[in-house]
């Protein structure tokens, strides 16, 4: 196209004169506080490009990136798959979104996902996790006529204010005054708890991730059962928040399907539905559910977005759909993941402060504790005078500078990082992160050494505010 046609814009030349001031622009219009946030631990670069597990920095410098936008790359970057389907639809000069009509791809990725989750029926389409979320309270209410939701402590399912009535962390909820009415919180794998929940009968459903994002804890398979059991037995519905744990992370397309029988109301499905490259959001669900919300001709639009099922995002998901399924995704997460698993399970007798690796396919959680020996308690304190999120920080902050690897915190206030990397990594990949982590390890154990200015820096940053 001449750019003459489009009134002189150049999208590239506009990118590319302001490459260098991309932390400055941010900073100054954007978020300054997340741009202090992002200076102080190390994760100030200016990435240029991505493809595939790696980033490259405006130096050319390369990184493997173990958080994959927190479970949207579970392709990895730029898939070559999904950059062909955009292009092609962008030449179909699609209608794109009806306000009143239809739009073949959307019937098309509500039919592709059924035949993945064939005990549901219907599909809404959004644009976001947490908008799953939100209509998923919206319905399960609609449903039940009552008003009651039960989550789990720890809990993320989102940041708009239903979702965040069922956060488990206080640090989201923070100065936003009140909530939603009916939230119930019980402890994650407690049935006796849940049972105690159901008893006034007022509960309209449980919302459960099958493995926690916030912390990386997995609701073990008697648990599920017994809350599938419990919803059925008080007519709740049982919601699955697969919206991390989803699109083959756990190796399989969807975590709850390792449990046989387990069959949940409503499945939420986003992040990497679209290959990480445009909004999306899907809530599959029972026909009961559906019609107790499109229960007549006039709500027939009751609950809808403006956005939610157009006809990009629907072409990446039925494109991620294919390359999940031609490329293995899914069973190479299970493999590649038993393999880091065993690994760093091996580390835990060699090093003190290494407590537990927990987790599922490509979705791992490495958690320290208080160390046995006495050399190293000290320095164990130091680093919890406020936030026990300092000690893995500190770690972390060396694995991007020395080794060039993105990860992070599971949470805030917890010493755990998790490990959520795109899932067609290779061996190699997993090597790269696995000596690294030991290096790291090696000197976080020797007290004295680089990591520990890193962490008494961090301690006064935390400490002062």
């Amino acid at each position: 196209m001449n750019k003459s046609s489009t009134g002189g814009f150049d999208l590239k030349k506009l990118v590319e004169e302001n490459r260098d001031k991309n932390s400055d622009l941010y900073k100054k219009h954007v978020n300054p506080v997340f741009s202090k946030v992002l200076k102080t631990i190390g994760f100030n670069r200016n990435y240029v490009e991505g493809r595939g597990a790696y980033l490259w920095d405006d130096k050319g410098e390369k990184y493997l990136d173990f958080l994959s936008g927190f479970g949207m790359f579970n392709m990895g970057r730029n898939h070559p798959v999904i950059k062909e389907v955009i292009n092609d639809y962008l030449e179909l000069n699609d209608t794109w979104k009806l306000a009143m009509g239809t739009n073949p791809l959307t019937g098309l990725l509500a039919e592709a996902l059924l035949e993945k989750v064939p005990h549901l029926d219907k599909v809404y389409f959004g644009n976001s996790g947490t908008e799953c979320v939100e209509t998923a309270l919206k319905f399960c209410r609609a449903t039940t006529g009552k008003e009651k939701v039960v989550y789990c402590e720890h809990a993320f399912h989102g940041l708009t204010y239903g979702s965040l009535s069922i956060n488990g962390s206080s640090n989201f909820k923070d100065g936003f005054v009140s909530f939603l009415p009916g939230p119930v919180n019980v402890p994650l794998n407690n049935l006796d708890a849940l049972e105690r929940a159901f008893q006034k009968n007022d509960i309209a459903g449980v919302i459960l991730e099958p493995i926690q994002g916030k912390g990386v804890y997995p609701a073990n398979a008697e648990y599920m059962l017994g809350v599938q059991k419990l919803c059925n037995k008080h007519d709740a519905v049982f919601i699955m928040d697969e919206i991390q744990t989803g699109m083959g992370r756990t190796g399989k397309l969807f975590c709850y399907q390792h449990v046989p029988d387990l069959e949940p109301d409503m499945v939420l499905v986003s992040k990497s539905l679209s290959g990480g490259m445009v909004p999306v959001g899907a809530v599959l669900m029972r026909d009961e559910i559906y019609h107790s919300v499109y229960s007549s001709m006039d709500r027939g639009k009751v609950h809808s977005s403006t956005f939610g099922g157009g006809g990009l995002p629907m072409a990446c998901g039925l494109g991620s759909l294919a390359v999940t399924e031609s490329e293995n995704l899914p069973q190479n997460a299970q493999k590649t993941g038993e393999y880091m698993l065993e690994k760093l399970r091996a580390m835990i007798p060699k090093y003190d402060f290494l407590k537990e690796v927990r987790g599922k396919g490509l979705m791992i959680g490495i958690e320290f504790g208080k160390p046995k020996a006495l050399r190293y308690r000290a320095a164990w304190k130091m680093m919890h005078p406020t936030n026990q999120s300092l000690f893995p920080q500190a770690i972390i902050m060396p694995l991007i500078e020395d080794h060039h690897i993105l990860t992070q915190v599971a949470a805030h206030n917890v010493d755990i990082i998790k490990i959520l990397p795109p899932l067609m990594i290779n061996k190699g990949d997993a090597d790269w992160f696995l000596e690294a982590f030991e290096e790291t390890l090696d000197e976080v154990h020797s007290i004295g050494g680089p990591i520990w200015t890193t962490a008494r820096h961090l301690t006064r940053f935390a400490v002062s505010g």
